[in-house]
């Protein structure tokens, strides 16, 4: 399974299900479930801001007798930032790392996980990057290396409890790019081993697709249009999306 490029879980009824227009309540509620249950149900292999939790969205869900139950403990929603420039430079290094803990049976945020990355081989950012994703260089000057970063979040994830065996967790990304061309070429180019658990995925666009039966060729902006949702955060940004 596969997936993610400069996205993160649409923001799913982020206004709450008493402040959500009643017209659009049931289709919305049926896109959803649609969206969890066939992206993980089908096995399909980035980040949502806090403010979800702020929004209603755990009272969203819960009053959805319609829910289905999952089949992940939790969903690690994963939204990568990376060197870039036009035309594209090369080898891209990621800038950005943040993950999201969400709780598959109460779809509330436990826990986020985020570190800026300094990059070696391009390490000064162009002014293209900068623009696009809000990074500058002193969020990126004197920060840990892509393999410290990685140690961290092995870390982070025995802390959570997520390396348990018996605890069921998955990435969730919007696209392929960040964890089946970003993470692997970066760390094949630096020599890096890549851990077991970053090699599958739930692909958003394609939940999306088995559930609208459209592709969001805009991605996340594509998603938030054909379920007449509004966008939270910073487009482009890992931990404000």
């Amino acid at each position: 399974v596969s997936d993610a490029s400069g996205c993160s879980m649409i923001a799913l009824l982020h206004t709450g299900a008493a402040k959500f227009p009643q017209n659009l309540l049931p289709r919305t509620r049926q896109a959803v479930c649609s969206l969890l249950s066939a992206g993980v149900l089908k096995g399909y292999g980035s980040i949502v801001s806090r403010k979800l939790a702020s929004h209603g969205f755990g009272a969203s869900m819960a009053a959805m007798s319609s829910f289905p139950p999952q089949r992940y403990h939790y969903f690690l929603v994963l939204d990568f930032e990376a060197t870039c420039d036009k035309p594209q430079i090369h080898p891209q290094e990621i800038i950005e790392f943040p993950i999201l803990k969400l709780n598959g049976r109460t779809m509330e945020i436990e826990s986020t996980f985020h570190m800026y990355v300094q990059p070696v081989v391009h390490p000064q950012l162009t002014p293209f990057c900068t623009e696009l994703t809000g990074i500058i260089q002193g969020m990126v000057d004197g920060q840990p290396s892509l393999q410290q970063v990685l140690e961290r979040v092995d870390e982070w994830m025995a802390k959570e409890g997520l390396l348990d065996p018996s605890v069921k967790s998955i990435f969730v990304t919007c696209g392929d790019w960040d964890l089946k061309v970003m993470l692997p070429g970066q760390c094949q180019y630096l020599g890096l081993p890549v851990a077991d658990y970053f090699k599958q995925w739930i692909n958003l666009k394609k939940a999306y697709s088995f559930a609208m039966g459209s592709w969001p060729k805009n991605g996340l902006l594509d998603m938030n249009k054909g379920l007449n949702l509004q966008h939270i955060g910073r487009p482009h940004s890992g931990i404000g999306e």
